[in-house]
């Protein structure tokens, strides 16, 4: 594929897949019925779930010092905050461009290689998905009985025996077939399994290795606690399970990763979620749309402010390298 044709794709089918699923979710839910919830919600619960939001992206940005003080470079907390903020912002305009832009202004106001400045966002990320497992795999304890029992009810037991069978045999070929690649496409996953299990043993290798995994686990409660606090606002949805709440979060979670910023993808990854515990659909869409546009505000807000107070922290700096030069 043209390589340009290609960057071009990347960036309209999220936007083309976002906008489809808005006109998805509003043939579920009409606009005006939206609306209503949106007017009856409980703001306080609201601006709860936003308040521990706030505090997951706080203790991100302060995570990051961790990883960058290794190398030499003592970042002002205020830079990482708002490299933080401005890379989620930029993420709603092209996806993966926020990650690229969080390095680059390290490297503008703090002088940090970009090449470091990267690095060390992906090993976080190695971070993020082994918590994101873990949340997970508790998910699927605590609602094994039910998850178990929904799948023996729709499919025929034989039937997932021979799926599950299929999957054993699938994915020892596949590791097979990773562990002989020289080249390709089998080369580029190995690399990318070496690379994440690089990261997740540079995190132990951490002069604050402790204080860098309290923090990794402390934004990802937040983030379910956000999750937990915001569903309150909806009447309807009072009194979910556990679960109900980690199976819900999952999805949504994923579901950021299909458009920009989730746009469209995130009510209805919750609405597919619920249904499985027999949740309505008309409040579990009304909930994503929600907490989606309550999180997009913050990010929106800070990430604005972010974007044009960075020259204005940073003028000293700027002012000394003048000097100097």
């Amino acid at each position: 594929m043209n390589p340009i044709l290609k960057k071009y794709l990347k960036i309209i089918l999220p936007i083309l897949l976002g906008v489809f699923l808005i006109g998805y979710s509003l043939s579920k839910v009409p606009l005006s019925e939206l609306l209503d919830y949106f007017k009856n919600a409980n703001y306080f619960y609201i601006g709860l779930g936003m308040f521990f939001g706030f505090l997951s992206h706080l203790s991100r940005s302060y995570r990051w010092l961790f990883q960058l003080e290794p190398m030499g470079y003592k970042v002002k907390f205020g830079n990482s905050f708002m490299a933080v903020f401005s890379a989620y912002l930029i993420n709603y305009t092209i996806p993966r461009a926020g990650e690229v832009a969080r390095a680059s202004i390290l490297t503008t106001y703090e002088g940090v290689p970009f090449e470091k400045g990267l690095g060390t966002i992906v090993a976080e990320r190695v971070a993020d998905v082994i918590m994101l497992l873990t949340i997970i795999g508790i998910a699927l304890i605590l609602q094994f009985d039910f998850i178990s029992s929904f799948f023996l009810e729709r499919f025929n037991p034989k039937t997932l025996l021979i799926y599950l069978l299929f999957a054993i045999v699938f994915l020892v070929v596949f590791i097979v077939y990773i562990r002989k690649s020289k080249a390709g496409f089998g080369l580029k996953i190995k690399n990318f399994i070496k690379g994440l299990a690089e990261g997740a043993l540079s995190i132990f290798k951490m002069k604050k290795k402790w204080a860098f995994l309290f923090h990794t686990v402390f934004i990802w409660v937040m983030y379910v606690l956000m999750f937990y606090t915001t569903s309150f606002s909806v009447d309807a949805l009072n009194g979910l399970t556990l679960g109900a709440i980690l199976i819900g979060f999952i999805s949504a979670t994923f579901s950021i990763a299909a458009t920009n910023g989730g746009i469209g993808s995130y009510p209805i990854a919750i609405y597919a979620a619920f249904s499985i515990f027999s949740i309505a659909e008309a409040p579990s869409i009304a909930f994503g749309w929600i907490i989606w546009t309550s999180q997009t505000l913050l990010i929106i807000l800070f990430g604005g402010l972010s974007l044009l107070y960075l020259p204005i922290f940073n003028r000293n700096n700027d002012s000394h390298q003048t000097d100097s030069n």
